[in-house]
């Protein structure tokens, strides 16, 4: 992860925020970089900084030894009809003995992109912590992440969000259902996805343990009581419109006796945990969310 790099001003990473979400176009966003190319740094430079940097992001190779990766494709007849999505379990767990050891199932759901590397690549964090991991991707209807994050988030907005919601529950029963899965899961995910595993919180009621979003929206107040699972929330201190929903929810979690943490990590944007993109990674928060993420799904999804 080591490389110098440029000092972008705020807004540079501001905009990237709003390109990547879709509300921003491609040209509003190219001019609001060069009006920002100031101090000797050209736009060019700008633009490359901001972009996702899978390989420098990448901290489990896909080749590991010490994983057993498959995509596996998954009926959804309440949603697109089908969603497919990357399997991984630690390698240990299937060579222990003649059977397979079950594990505790995490579903890891992407951010508005589609199934891109990044997100291949937390799975396979979560396969190393002795978990069995399943990233589905939103954009199978339309062929899948196509290997290009903006291309990915103008699929991601002509599916039907309610549908791959849907997708989404799915993925979530069949990890759970699943021979070689303990039968608990939990459930994270980033922007969107964490978005999607507040929603799992409601929708799966007990056959959810636990969730972990990373700066994603709540559920509606009026839903919150029909948690059942363990919910730990992350927010960057300077991702103002999704940290400000945190009093709320807490507030909702503790009315409804919801077991529950939040954290709001200073200095930090969002994105934050996303070392594919250098200028939005802040490593002392992304540890931390990371350490205390592996450790509530230890004590709720494992214990």
């Amino acid at each position: 992860m080591e490389r110098t790099k440029p000092k972008l001003p705020v807004e540079a990473v501001q905009l990237y925020n709003l390109f990547i979400h879709g509300e921003m176009d491609r040209r509003a966003f190219l001019d609001g970089v060069q009006r920002l190319a100031i101090g000797g740094l050209a736009a060019s430079t700008i633009i490359e900084a901001l972009m996702p940097n899978y390989a420098l992001g990448q901290q489990v190779s896909r080749t590991d030894d010490r994983i057993k990766a498959t995509y596996e494709t998954v009926p959804s007849p309440q949603g697109n009809g089908s969603i497919k999505g990357y399997l991984v379990r630690p390698m240990s767990a299937d060579t222990r003995s003649a059977t397979v050891t079950k594990l505790p199932g995490i579903l890891v759901v992407h951010e508005n992109r589609g199934l891109n590397p990044h997100i291949e690549d937390i799975a396979r964090r979560f396969a190393l912590a002795n978990f069995m991991a399943f990233a589905p991707d939103g954009l199978t209807s339309l062929g899948g992440f196509p290997g290009d994050d903006y291309k990915g988030g103008q699929m991601f907005a002509r599916i039907d969000g309610k549908k791959m919601g849907e997708d989404m529950v799915a993925a979530a029963l069949w990890l759970k259902a699943r021979p070689d899965c303990t039968g608990k899961i939990g459930a994270t995910g980033f922007c969107y996805g964490g978005g999607v595993a507040n929603m799992l919180a409601v929708r799966l009621g007990a056959d959810l343990v636990a969730a972990a979003p990373f700066y994603g929206s709540p559920p509606a107040t009026e839903d919150v009581p029909k948690i059942k699972a363990a919910i730990l929330v992350h927010h960057g201190e300077l991702d103002t419109r999704l940290a400000s929903t945190w009093p709320a929810y807490e507030q909702a979690l503790k009315t409804a006796n919801v077991a529950h943490e939040g954290y709001i990590y200073p200095g930090a944007v969002h994105g934050f945990n996303c070392d594919a993109t250098p200028e939005r990674y802040n490593k002392v928060a992304a540890d931390l969310a990371w350490q205390r993420t592996i450790d509530w799904f230890n004590k709720y999804v494992r214990g």
